[in-house]
Order: structure tokens, then sequence, then C-alpha cells
């Protein structure tokens, strides 16, 4: 079997073998195939696409080129989520104590953040102490004891997507839906738990930029999961505005720990009571995703959520002393509020731009060697649909370097304002 006949196949638009599919990746694996090759080979499937059966050939071999995670030792169904990422995204952090409240096991593993926002480790480091490295049986341990665990991926897991995800970063070939589809996928999988919940994001702060598209996305690793045995569930969600009020890590650790103690956004709180309704469900604690919800709502409103919330943190090694006083555990050297210059209704507020500014205050990397400054970030304090007045605060900004002028002036643009009416979006488009 020659490479380059596999090339020339999908350049021409004809279906690749299982066995095709597998030499590539074993090729790719072992570093026998070489880059130029699989460049071209990236470029023809986003040209070309795949259909379900070769992306799911394709997840299978990634999956197996590195290391796969064995939960067995875990007592019942584990449950994870996975958001495809979005500006002021501090989900997992809310979740996954609010579903082990309840008696689901949360086996977690995330990843770091590389562009505009910190990734949810960066957000947990934010915590004094954290600790996303335990070894595999101390892992399995905690999630036996308090039912949640969340660390950083291990080196060798998904070998084959490391290699892929380099490539398609430098080559244009990010943005095809059978490599993003297989890529998630792969890492989930390998991740080792029974049930997965996608939180699929579209519009302007998100990779899919349409509801349709994402919709296309979650339905193709809904049918990933299936052809290899897994129970996945969707949620379409809206990323044309932050989600809830908070962005930058410490700032969305302060807002994660404010929705625990019921007092936070409703539409953060409301993403996460059904996300944690349907995770429920798939670890068949309920009999609907409905009775999930209510489930979720009791151990939130009684407080047993924080509760779970500060023995995971503080069996990873956190200090969970910062959260008795949380104007502290997020002040920063510097400030600057942001008012609007104009009156009217807020029509947008620009995901992806308000994301770039938190970056360049510090709470993002723009390489992987970046140090990110866990203070800084943006607190919104308007939402889609208010009216606005001249010199009503619109975000205040933080970081512990210096706020320029220009930082003030380009969240000041992030803020799009006219005199026509606007209702506030729907957060969640559909559940798949």
């Amino acid at each position: 079997m020659r490479m380059v006949d596999i090339i020339e196949k999908k350049r021409d638009g004809l279906t690749l073998t299982q066995e095709e599919i597998k030499f590539w990746i074993e090729g790719v694996t072992n570093n026998t195939i070489p880059e130029y090759q699989t460049s071209a080979l990236l470029m023809a499937i986003v040209l070309k696409g795949m259909n379900v059966e070769e992306t799911t050939v394709l997840t299978e071999a990634m999956l197996h080129s590195g290391d796969i995670i064995d939960l067995t030792a875990i007592a019942g169904k584990k449950v994870d989520k996975h958001s495809t990422g979005g500006v002021g995204d501090k989900t997992t952090i809310i979740l996954s104590p609010l579903v082990a409240a309840a008696g689901a096991k949360v086996a977690k593993m995330s990843g770091r953040g590389l562009g505009h926002t910190g990734g949810t480790l960066d957000k947990l480091e934010a915590i004094p102490g954290y600790n996303i490295s335990l070894t595999s049986d101390a892992f399995i341990k905690q999630v036996n004891d308090i039912n949640v665990a969340v660390v950083g991926q291990t080196g060798n897991l998904v070998y084959a997507d490391k290699v892929l995800y380099s490539l398609r970063d430098v080559t244009g070939t990010v943005n095809a839906l059978p490599l993003i589809a297989s890529s998630i996928m792969s890492k989930k999988l390998a991740g080792g738990a029974d049930c997965i919940l996608l939180d699929v994001k579209y519009g302007e702060g998100a990779f899919m930029k349409t509801v349709e598209d994402a919709r296309q996305l979650a339905e193709t690793m809904i049918q990933i999961g299936q052809n290899l045995g897994r129970e996945v569930n969707a949620m379409l969600t809206n990323m044309n505005q932050p989600l809830g009020n908070a962005i930058g890590n410490a700032l969305e650790v302060r807002e994660a720990v404010e929705t625990l103690k019921n007092n936070c956004p409703k539409d953060l709180e409301e993403l996460c009571l059904v996300a944690a309704g349907y995770m429920l469900f798939q670890a068949q604690f309920v009999d609907s995703p409905e009775k999930g919800y209510d489930m979720a709502l009791e151990t939130l409103r009684s407080g047993k959520a924080y509760e779970v919330f500060l023995s995971w943190i503080a069996a990873q090694g956190g200090d969970i002393s910062v959260f008795e006083d949380l104007d502290t555990f997020t002040h920063a050297t510097n400030s600057k509020e942001v008012v609007a210059n104009k009156e009217g209704y807020l029509h947008d507020l620009k995901a992806m731009e308000l994301g770039l500014v938190s970056m360049h205050l510090g709470a993002g990397r723009q390489t992987k060697e970046d140090t990110i400054d866990y203070k800084a970030g943006i607190m919104l304090s308007q939402e889609v649909g208010n009216r606005i007045k001249v010199g009503d605060v619109l975000a205040t900004l933080y970081s512990d370097q210096e706020i320029l002028e220009s930082h003030v002036q380009d969240a000041v643009a992030c803020f799009e304002i006219n005199n026509d009416t606007i209702e506030k979006p729907e957060l969640i488009a559909a559940i798949l």
C-alpha cells in the first residue's frame, strides 16, 4: 500500500477503506509517513470530505494511537461532557460537582487553552495548590470516594491527534467537519467514560458559525459514538455572546463558585442544570432528562453541590480558604471601567473580540510558552437586549499589567448598540 495512492484516491473524491485509513494513522503514529504527505491528505479531506463510516474508522484508528484510560475500577457508569469551546465557558467547574452531588461518577480529563481564553485546567490552576496531575490509582480512588476528579490529559493520549492537529494548525486544515469530529471524539473515547454529553457551540465566538453547521457536527459525533459503542448526546448552544458575565480564569472560577452558591446569571445556571439533567439521565440515575434536571436543581439549592465542589478542590490540593473572600481571590492590581459612548439597545456582544481583549490583558496565551495572568479578564455589566445610556458601565477590565487605552477602546467596540429593540437570544437551540 502506498500513501500517494491514498492521497490521489481522496483527491478524486472516492471513499477510503478501513485498511487505507488505518495504514495512514499507523504511519503517522510510527513516523513512517512524511508530514508533507499527511498534509496533502488533510487538504484532500478538507476539499472532498469524509462520510460517517470513514470518519468513524479515522476516530477509532486515532483512539488506538496512544494510551486508553481504563476506568473499569470505578463503580457505576462514568459520565463526561465536552464543550467545543467558547468565551466565558466555565461549565465544567459547575457541572462536575452538580452531577457528582447527585451520585454520578465524573472522571474527567481537560485541556489548556491556546488563544483568546484559558482552558479548564488554567481556570482550576487559578486556585492556589490545585494539582492537575494525579496518578491513575489516585484518580480512580478519588472518583470512587467523592464521585469527581478533573485532571490534565496524559502525555500519550491519542498521539496521532497531536501530530495531525499541529499540521492542521499550519496548513489551513483546521476547519473541516470530519477532522474536528474525529479529533474530539478520539480524545473523549480514550478518556474511558461510558456516556458523553457534547456541548456544541455555534455563533460568532465558536468554530461552527451557524446552528446548522453545529447540528451537522453534533450528529456526526453522536453517530461516531454509537458506531463505537458509547452513549452520546449533544446540546447546541449559542456562543454569539459570552457565557455568563465573567471572562478570565480567576473571574470565571469566582462565577462558578457564585453559581454553586445560588447567586449567578440565570442563563449560566439554566445551561448547567439542563446539561446536568441529561448527564444524570445518561448515567441511569433517572428515567428522563427532566427528572435529572430536578435532581440537579435540588443538589444546587440545598448546597450539596457546593460541598462536593469544596471536597473535590481540597482533594486535589487546592486551597479552599480562598473562597471565603472572593474579592481578594480575584483582586487584580489594575482595573478600568468601560463605558458606553452612545445610547440605544445592546444588539451584540462580540464574544470572540471580547476574548481577544481578555487575552491581551493576560488571561490567555498567544503561544504555548506564554504565562497566564490568572487575575486578568473582563466582567460584563450588560447583556444583549438591555437599554443602554451614555455613560453606563458596559464592563470592567482587570489585569496585573498596565491597562492601556487601546484595551478600553477595543472593548468598547465589542458592544454593538443601536436604536432598534431586540430580544435576548435563546441560549440552548436544541438537544440531540
